[in-house]
């Protein structure tokens, strides 16, 4: 079944996309920006990277680093990151909704026998 990836465009040159939110997730779910980045083979370097390009774009931290304790520190997304997750999750889910019917249409060409 044909699916949307969704980018969204955000003012003046940034953009949130698939990539970056599955890297929030990874985040709040493995506690370390280089456990989420080997968790989607990247580098810590590339993770940290995307991370900061976040935090700059929204002029405010979608994920903190935390330092110190006895195993070393870590990471947790925000309150304004958690927002953003959710907030590109339900715009995705609604523009799947709303194509639904067409990429029904577009499987059904794929699967329709050719005249030959």
């Amino acid at each position: 079944m044909p699916s949307l990836s969704l980018r969204i465009e955000l003012d003046p040159e940034g953009r949130i996309g698939p990539g970056k939110i599955e890297l929030l997730e990874q985040i709040a779910a493995q506690g370390s920006i280089s456990a989420a980045g080997r968790a989607m083979a990247m580098s810590y370097r590339r993770a940290w990277e995307l991370v900061e390009e976040l935090n700059t774009l929204f002029g405010k931290p979608v994920v903190e680093r935390q330092t110190g304790g006895r195993n070393g520190g870590g990471a947790r997304v925000t309150d304004l990151g958690q927002a953003l997750i959710m907030r590109f999750r339900a715009v995705e889910q609604a523009a799947t909704a709303a194509a639904s019917e067409h990429l029904a249409a577009l499987q059904a060409e794929i699967d329709r026998p050719t005249d030959s």
